[in-house]
């Protein structure tokens, strides 16, 4: 799976959000400043390319939907992140953020609740 641009992560959460959409319809919901539909286009192309969407034909309306999903994408990507950067160790990821108080205390109770509750 190729690493995505900030653009094309962008896009992909809009696509991801919609599930079924036409260009315009990402356009539509971009945050100011938009980006002109021309740009969006471009993105999308490469993001079919890099095998991320396919493409039907509905008349003369595009209509693009995901071949990967969200969570696929997160799983890939931030398993490369605890390999390369956390000893391969999710803990250590946990540790990091709790040292860096990004991370509260309520926040690891609730980290741990979910934990014990997807084991049972």
């Amino acid at each position: 799976m190729e690493r995505l641009t900030p653009q094309e992560e962008n896009v992909m959460l809009h696509v991801w959000q919609l599930n079924e959409c036409a260009i315009k319809d990402v356009v539509e919901r971009m945050e100011e400043p938009k980006q002109p539909y021309t740009t969006v286009a471009s993105i999308f192309k490469n993001l079919e390319n890099k095998g991320y969407l396919i493409k039907r034909r509905f008349g003369n309306v595009k209509v693009f939907k995901p071949l990967i999903t969200e969570a696929a994408y997160k799983r890939h990507f931030l398993s490369g992140v605890v390999e390369s950067y956390f000893d391969n160790s999710y803990k250590e990821l946990v540790s990091f953020f709790a040292k860096e108080q990004k991370i509260t205390t309520e926040e690891l109770g609730e980290i741990i609740r979910l934990i014990e509750k997807n084991q049972k």
